[in-house]
């Protein structure tokens, strides 16, 4: 995931709630159709439960809601936990809400975030754990979807609290934001499935290649860096960009692209979704989004010093002692992603890794 761009902000935080707006009927059809991409739109949308409700004892959270078959629905009852909504900064509690950062326009991202079923409902596994977290603080959660770019924008400017959006802990981020750990972060290429390659895990592997990557993303970084190791040595690799989703997937079965290179949960989403089609599609490989020597982790991202990180990996801790943290995972597929436990500001991406 990307290295933010966003310009200076202000540092008074804004305590304002996206207003409501429906997703066009092209975004929605887009989702529907298993769409990837992430960026293209400048807009937000929130989704339709986050009008602000008093603090709860205990919330269901229905996880997998409207995922149209990409997760096994399941019910979880959360209970507040007092101690740990007593570490929350007074302005969250006074709010009694959680705006939770989503950067999955226009088209989605399953199986970590996209439009449900009925063409409206934010679903996901990104959306669900800001669900459950929001639960344990005994806060409403307000959904604020928005572009990859105006995540970051939200959470700079105090739009938004935190960020669940498969987001990469790097050294750099750490510049400007604060981590709570809450799933190995790990990198996929996709290829047609009568494609022989495989990634070996060194650029090597990729000289000759044509790969698409999302602009702005932890994987375009690394992908970038491998394209300039192999320059260096009289070697190229084609780096490809698409708005949306469903152009990527064309360029790769009409083969104008070799592979797409994207979160790991994503490729196995689609490779499983395309298993039956004539444009069936495998995974080639993976790659710790971290680099070589080190596994990524994907976290919940707050601004530099909100207070907010503790309490988040506090939430997440709850969870995983609970076992509601593995009853979401499994119910996303994603159980070889679990962490034993939540770390505030791990180490993440090195600035020279690869």
């Amino acid at each position: 995931m990307p290295d933010s761009r966003s310009p200076h902000v202000s540092s008074v935080r804004a305590r304002s709630v996206p207003t409501r707006r429906g997703l066009a009927a092209g975004v929605a059809a887009a989702v529907l159709s298993l769409g990837l991409g992430a960026c293209g739109s400048d807009s937000d949308s929130a989704s339709a439960d986050a009008a602000p409700a008093a603090a709860k004892a205990k919330d269901t959270v229905v996880i997998g809601a409207q995922s149209n078959g990409a997760a096994k629905e399941t019910t979880l009852t959360v209970p507040e936990v007092a101690a740990i909504r007593a570490e929350l900064p007074k302005s969250l509690v006074d709010s009694r809400q959680l705006v939770i950062g989503l950067g999955f326009l226009p088209a989605g991202s399953p199986p970590i975030g996209y439009i449900g079923a009925d063409q409206k409902t934010i679903t996901g596994s990104e959306p669900d754990l800001g669900r459950l977290i929001a639960a344990v603080f005994g806060l409403k959660p307000v959904l604020s979807n928005a572009t990859w770019d105006n995540l970051f924008v939200g959470i700079d400017s105090g739009r938004t609290d935190v960020g669940f959006s498969n987001i990469t802990d790097t050294e750099q981020r750490k510049e400007k934001y604060d981590f709570a750990g809450y799933r190995q972060d790990n990198l996929g290429f996709e290829v047609k499935k009568n494609d022989t390659w495989t990634f070996d895990g060194t650029a090597a592997s990729l000289a000759g290649k044509t790969v698409a990557v999302g602009a702005g993303t932890n994987q375009e970084k690394i992908l970038l860096k491998w394209q300039s190791d192999l320059k260096a040595q009289g070697k190229k690799l084609t780096v490809k960009y698409f708005q949306e989703s469903n152009s990527t997937y064309l360029a790769l079965g009409s083969g104008r692209i070799d592979a797409y290179f994207a979160p790991n949960p994503s490729v196995a989403y689609h490779v499983t979704q395309t298993a039956n089609t004539p444009n069936a599609t495998r995974s080639a490989g993976t790659f710790s989004g971290a680099g070589a020597s080190l596994q990524g982790l994907i976290c919940a991202t707050v601004k530099k010093d909100s207070g907010l990180a503790k309490p988040l990996a506090d939430a997440i801790n709850h969870l995983i002692k609970n076992g509601q943290y593995a009853k979401w995972l499994a119910a996303w597929n994603l159980s070889d992603e679990a962490l034993p436990v939540s770390r505030v500001n791990p180490p993440g991406l090195p600035l020279t890794n690869s």
